[in-house]
């Protein structure tokens, strides 16, 4: 593909005719899937291409074509401005830099947390500052009271935090996901993680996932992606060798760049059965948190599926 043929117009063409591309302004570096390396400002990223000025043309390059889009090294240009910006409830992060797994668990585990009710646990991921936690729908259905355990890093150590007020925002029983809220002022000083693009993975590609397996809180599993798209019941998820078990269940499977693409949902289980781990893609949770109205909790709505029922009355 020439990709110079797709846009070429001078940079005061597109400031006069566009100027709504110019939402951020970073430099960055683009690097194709067949070795070309580009540098310049990054103007917009849509789903399906990134928008790049060169200096002397707008370059509109295909998702499809791109294998890495990162800060550009120091010195080469404007320092960048922070990339992270809101996306409805969640957060991006374009040109995000890619790191070791071990630089990775550093900076994102402080946001997957426990998710504890009384018949059983799983894990989720905080996605925002009000403290909205992304986990899967059958680790809180009929559920009376939930429990989110974050873990933070403190100078004298790992430091335990459990926050019992917890509100059902959200759940789907179909797509089986389920947004929580943790109902406490302090939950705006929690970290969040980045959503990123599901759709952009590839057979092979690295990713590595946190949760609590068998109640092992903060436990870290690596593999690759053995399928972008496998379905299953009408449904498709990303089938990767990341060693996924009970209590992985809604924890987040990351990317190099520390960016959640999936959403751990189920394992394959069986004697000889190894390495077929199912997680939903996060393109799939972008379209269940946008339209989160849809499936609004309301315990007293007998059509919503769940409802809390009142504890029994002391006796006497």
């Amino acid at each position: 593909m020439n990709l110079s043929s797709r846009l070429k117009r001078p940079v005061l063409m597109m400031c006069l005719a566009g100027a709504s591309f110019l939402q951020a302004a970073d430099a960055m570096k683009l690097v194709l899937k067949n070795g070309t390396e580009m540098q310049g400002t990054l103007l917009r990223e849509r789903d399906d291409a990134v928008m790049m000025d060169l200096g002397f043309t707008v370059l509109s390059v295909p998702r499809a074509e791109i294998s890495r889009l990162d800060k550009a090294a120091a010195g080469t240009g404007p320092a960048p401005a922070s990339t992270t910006r809101g996306e409805d409830i969640y957060y991006i992060e374009p040109g995000r830099e890619p790191l070791p797994v071990e630089k990775n668990v550093e900076r994102v585990a402080e946001a997957v947390v426990q998710v504890q009710t009384a018949s059983g646990l799983g894990s989720g991921f905080i996605i925002n500052r009000m403290g909205y936690v992304v986990t899967n729908q059958h680790v809180i259905a009929g559920e009376r009271e939930i429990t989110v355990v974050v873990y933070r890093r403190q100078p004298g150590g790992l430091e335990k935090q459990a926050f019992t007020k917890v509100k059902i925002i959200a759940m789907n029983g179909f797509l089986d996901l389920a947004i929580l809220q943790i109902d406490d002022p302090a939950a705006a000083a929690l970290p969040f993680v980045p959503i990123g693009d599901s759709d952009a993975l590839t057979q092979g590609q690295a990713v590595f996932a946190i949760g609590s397996p068998l109640g092992l809180e903060r436990s870290v599993s690596q593999g690759i992606v053995s399928i972008r798209a496998r379905e299953n019941g009408g449904r498709w998820y990303i089938q990767s060798t990341t060693q996924i078990n009970p209590g992985n269940s809604g924890g987040p499977l990351f990317n190099s760049r520390g960016e959640v693409v999936g959403v751990n949902n189920m394992k394959a289980a069986g004697v000889g059965v190894e390495g077929l781990g199912f997680s939903i893609p996060a393109n799939v949770m972008k379209l269940f948190l946008r339209n989160r109205d849809a499936f609004a909790f309301d315990p007293r709505n007998p059509n919503a599926g769940f409802r809390y029922l009142p504890p029994p009355a002391p006796p006497g």
